[in-house]
């Protein structure tokens, strides 16, 4: 927890705001990979990349 605490005080002290568009996509992604790696819609999945 205390990462995701220093990257928000990155963001807000240095005022990257257009940061965080960018990590959130980021993160569902990668959670979007890790969640569906076996199911039946992981073909589907791999072919956006």
């Amino acid at each position: 927890m205390e990462f995701w605490k220093d990257i928000w005080g990155f963001l807000t002290q240095r005022k990257k705001y257009w940061l965080l568009p960018a990590i959130l996509v980021l993160l569902v992604f990668g959670a979007l990979l890790v969640f569906s790696s076996g199911s039946a819609i992981a073909p589907f999945i791999y072919t956006l990349f």
